[in-house]
């Protein structure tokens, strides 16, 4: 008798302290995997935002569990269609967290969509790690579970398509179209500041992202007589607005943004050929021109994980890459983290993030008061056919002040 109570006195502390253990543990973690929520828009209209790009971070987990997984863990990934819809949206970050008890979220392609998510992520105290949405109105004011942009902030787009168009035309004079809404603030926001650095006068169009007919805002913008035209919209206004700019006889440099790219192809047949695409600029976020040699590792590793999909005319989708950086950015932070990781030491190696992810044109870096990862952009031209890559990297002069 006396053997076994000095052997249960010896085995109890031991015992307690792994309840215990096993009790402070965070959700999504255990001794041989690691548990991450994805959501993406993968099917409807703007599934061209998600679908490759949701399929780019799988595949990116999937070679790092290949390589041996994360201090001796194994990533799962559990994905939902958000439809790029703020209540799907905010319903399939509520399945992930509180039926699938995700570690941390990686997820989010449509701007104002994953905005509607962060009362309950921060509520939460759930890590959310943005997909490719820009989010800004999530990042600013920072908090200390939401990390965005990885594609590029929204303020940096209007910012650095001024600071193109002065330095490659010497503009003084511009028409700037975007969206009257969050979204098109945000860049805005960032543009008119590059804009008074650079002395350049700018004519304000903001439509609607449904607009089916833009010739009145693009007569009001070509009686400000423009040295050239900056389009901030999604895919189906910018190519109504181009088209527009034919059938008038606009000639001028007209000047697209990263967020009405998502299908290069298509913007051709739908402005009605190559007619209308003689003074083209397109704005990019990465390091070099789809399928270029400084990126072309991301796309020979999408060709081996979806060897069928990338036998389909549209695969992969134009933002594909975007999904890298912040699977990569996961990984770092999760490493970082330690062999007994948490989400506070989680958010802590990310606030701590610098690094050159090899597919975008600038670094992803967070600070104290930093969430937006990537600010820098390049510009290619596009004559319905090719691209051609222009040199420099292009940026803002905006930041947040608390």
């Amino acid at each position: 008798m006396r053997s076994k109570l000095k052997t249960l006195a010896v085995a109890l502390p031991a015992l307690m302290a792994a309840l215990s253990t096993a009790a402070a543990a965070d959700p999504g973690i255990t001794d041989k995997t690691i548990k991450i929520g994805m959501f993406a828009p993968l099917s409807g209209p703007n599934a061209a935002y998600g679908f490759d790009v949701a399929n780019a971070a799988k595949m990116y987990y999937d070679k790092i569990n290949k390589d041996g997984g994360i201090n001796g863990r194994r990533i799962e990934y559990i994905l939902e269609d958000d439809r790029c819809d703020a209540n799907d949206l905010v319903a399939a970050v509520k399945k992930l967290v509180e039926q699938d008890q995700v570690f941390l979220l990686n997820g989010g392609s449509c701007s104002a969509a994953t905005v509607a998510a962060k009362d309950f992520v921060v509520r939460n105290k759930i890590p959310l790690i943005m997909l490719n949405a820009s989010g800004d109105g999530a990042l600013y004011p920072p908090t200390d579970y939401i990390f965005g942009a990885f594609s590029i902030s929204q303020y940096a787009v209007g910012g650095a398509m001024i600071n193109f168009a002065e330095k490659t035309f010497g503009v003084k004079r511009l028409a700037y179209v975007n969206h009257d809404d969050a979204y098109g603030a945000w860049n805005l926001t960032g543009a008119k500041v590059d804009a008074a650095a650079d002395k350049v006068d700018l004519a304000v169009e903001s439509v609607s992202p449904t607009i089916t007919d833009v010739t009145a805002p693009f007569l009001r913008l070509r009686a400000s007589n423009p040295d050239a035209l900056l389009i901030v919209t999604y895919a189906r206004p910018a190519a109504l607005l181009i088209k527009k700019a034919r059938e008038m006889g606009f000639d001028k440099p007209i000047i697209l943004s990263v967020t009405g790219t998502a299908n290069l192809k298509q913007l051709a047949e739908n402005v009605g050929g190559k007619g209308a695409l003689k003074n083209l600029y397109i704005q990019d976020v990465l390091a070099d021109a789809p399928g270029g040699p400084k990126i072309k590792w991301v796309y020979d590793m999408y060709k081996a994980a979806y060897p069928e999909l990338a036998k389909e005319p549209d695969h992969p989708q134009t933002y594909m890459p975007y999904g890298v950086p912040s699977a990569e950015a996961i990984v770092r932070a999760l490493k970082a983290a330690g062999p007994e990781p948490t989400r506070e030491k989680f958010l802590a190696a990310m606030k701590q993030e610098d690094f050159d992810t090899h597919v975008m044109a600038g670094p992803v870096k967070f600070g104290p008061e930093e969430r937006a990862a990537n600010k820098s952009t390049v510009f290619m031209k596009y004559d319905g056919s090719s691209l051609q890559m222009l040199p420099g990297v292009y940026t803002t002069r905006w930041t947040y002040k608390n």
